[in-house]
């Protein structure tokens, strides 16, 4: 009989679970459904495939996105496990064959869409499988509460009463205690355990940096990242195909990808992304869930993301293998405005969108945190961690500073010109500005004009920012932006309150050098001899990557090939010793690895 030590040793060439994950796994086999909450990188997979491996009877997966399929099976295949999958991206005689196979028992895990489970034809031909698991992987996508809430995935709910026999099972790296209970609610009756095992990533540093000259700023921060592969996230597709055009003009292989492409076209884009090395893609947020390419070293936002959910899942694409990436956000009031009308024309109901605006304040002030913007982030999901030292506040501490008299003149401005106008227009008031807008409503003629000129834009621009994310101001959305004195705002202005600030620095300010990773600091580690090795493993890698169509880490990861240029191995036992070498793995390619390190 299989163990789960077995498996992982023998399937996937690992000798231990990584913390966490025995648990998990022990859990599935006594027939306990489980909600697990890892962070990224924690290894979620191993998690259910393993138990998988070890039923009797075949386990379903359902997976959002035909890529993570694509790359889930494509891994499994090459270590040896019976896997099969039906998914829109294959010809109807593809999606019959591996139909066949999980029918005839060849195929142990099974991977579809939501849609195509749930429709009533397929729940028929799952009752006479009789499925030992069914596994939800990125689970947000079942509740309401979540950032990336898929209306399929809700009916979902149903297979806890058709499959009562069926251990479920449910994985993701981003859910807030809300979002947790409703999916243990939704999967299992909250009848199951919920395994949460941590949201720190200590190997990702955090910057913020407020908008200035975006172009200039992603400059600046690619100088630390360079011949590395990242991601770069835009709002709109014209910003998508902007930046990346830009990027090249500068030097950089940078590839766009975003829901408006040809499928053709964005289909190469992310191949070329997945199996080359030092390929930046700029994206919208269509881009991303089911990327698992261990090497992403750093993720930039050029505009403020969704939520802290949405902006933990996204910088979490970053940093997989476990070496240190670089994260770093860009954003200005105009992104304020953006998302907040953004919520308020989607069409849901009033108490969804009150959550959302809220969602949105936390999102605001991580942004304009004065402390460790990790405690912050592991406090949004009910954690606590001491300071990081690893985020620019930690690196370069704000200070803070009685910013009262400012916010008065700018609050008196926005007061006397009736609440009306958006954050230029005040800011041109307060700078005595001679603009036609002013001219046309007379506000030259307010006490409040002028009162400001010693106030440099990019400084009442940040006073603003910070105003609002204290919640002193308001964006009024059905206003047009118009800018609002709220309550505690009014208590600045008229009850004697104090305005504390992050001091206002213009310039942006100078950040730790980025770039270094744990598998770079492992290859400096390397003699020089033993360099050349591993990039002689590397090419040997690309080679039959390209023959298999996979990415170059599905072969094997970068790990496992640096710890075989330090090991040197001669032989099949000493080749299984290396991490990440499994049975099948060693059967299909290690002869030929083993040649070229005999060669060596």
């Amino acid at each position: 009989m299989q163990t789960p030590d077995s498996v992982l040793k023998h399937v996937f060439g690992f000798d231990d679970f990584r913390p966490g994950q025995r648990d998990i796994v022990d859990g599935i086999l006594s027939g306990q459904s489980v909600l697990a909450v890892m962070p990224t990188g924690a290894g979620k997979s191993l998690c259910y495939q393993v138990p998988s491996l070890i039923f009797d009877r075949p386990s379903i997966v359902v997976s959002p996105l035909v890529a993570l399929m694509d790359n889930q099976v494509a891994a499994l295949r090459l270590a040896g496990a019976p896997v099969a999958a039906v998914h829109s991206g294959q010809s109807r005689e593809q999606n019959i064959d591996e139909w066949k196979k999980l029918a005839r028992g060849d195929a142990k895990i099974f991977y579809l869409s939501p849609e195509r489970l749930m429709s009533p034809r397929m729940l028929s031909a799952m009752e006479k499988i009789n499925p030992a698991m069914f596994v939800v992987d990125e689970a947000h996508c079942v509740s309401k509460w979540g950032p990336a809430f898929r209306p399929e995935y809700d009916q979902l709910q149903d297979l806890k009463t058709r499959f009562p026999d069926a251990v479920m099972a449910a994985f993701t790296a981003t859910a807030d205690a809300q979002t947790r209970e409703d999916i243990a609610g939704k999967l299992f009756g909250g009848r199951g355990k919920t395994v949460v095992h941590g949201f720190d990533r200590p190997n990702l540093d955090l910057t913020v940096l407020s908008k200035t000259d975006r172009k200039h700023q992603l400059l600046k921060l690619m100088q630390g990242v360079k011949d590395q592969s990242g991601i770069i996230y835009c709002l709109s597709r014209k910003s998508t195909e902007e930046t990346a055009q830009f990027l090249k003009a500068n030097g950089f292989n940078a590839l766009a990808y975003h829901a408006g492409m040809d499928a053709g076209v964005r289909f190469e884009n992310q191949e070329r992304f997945m199996a080359e090395e030092a390929v930046i893609m700029v994206a919208t947020i269509a881009f991303g869930m089911g990327i698992d390419k261990p090497d992403i070293r750093f993720v930039f936002h050029m505009n403020l993301p969704g939520s802290l959910e949405a902006y933990y899942q996204e910088i979490g694409r970053a940093g997989r293998d476990g070496g240190d990436a670089t994260t770093a956000m860009i954003y200005g009031l105009d992104d304020v405005r953006m998302r907040r009308m953004f919520i308020s024309e989607d069409g849901s109901e009033e108490g969804h969108q009150m959550r959302e605006h809220k969602r949105l304040d936390s999102l605001l002030a991580y942004c304009e945190a004065t402390g460790c913007r990790r405690q912050v982030l592991l406090t949004y999901f009910g954690e606590t961690g001491a300071p990081c030292g690893n985020c620019d506040n930690c690196i370069s501490p704000p200070k803070l500073i009685d910013a009262t008299d400012q916010a008065l003149t700018l609050f008196a401005v926005i007061d006397q010109t009736g609440q009306r106008f958006g954050a230029g227009h005040v800011i041109d008031v307060v700078r005595g500005a001679q603009t036609a807008r002013i001219e046309q409503f007379g506000h030259s003629g307010l006490p409040g004009w002028g009162g400001g000129k010693h106030m440099g834009k990019p400084y009442l621009q940040a006073l603003v920012r910070q105003a609002v994310a204290a919640g002193l101001l308001e964006i009024d959305i059905a206003g047009y932006g118009a800018l609002k004195i709220t309550p505690a705002g009014r208590g600045v202005l008229e009850g004697g309150a104090k305005f504390e600030c992050k001091d206002i620095v213009t310039e942006t300010k100078k950040q730790r050098p980025s770039g270094s990773n744990k598998n770079a600091a492992l290859a400096a580690q390397l003699s020089h001899n033993d360099g050349e090795l591993l990039k002689q493993l590397k090419a040997l890698r690309m080679t039959l990557a390209r023959e298999k169509s996979v990415p170059a880490y599905v072969i094997f990861s970068d790990a496992s090939l640096m710890d075989m240029a330090r090991k040197r191995p001669g032989s099949r036992s000493q080749m299984l010793a290396v991490s990440g070498v499994g049975d099948v793995k060693f059967d299909r390619y290690g002869e030929a690895f083993l040649d070229v390190i005999k060669a060596a």
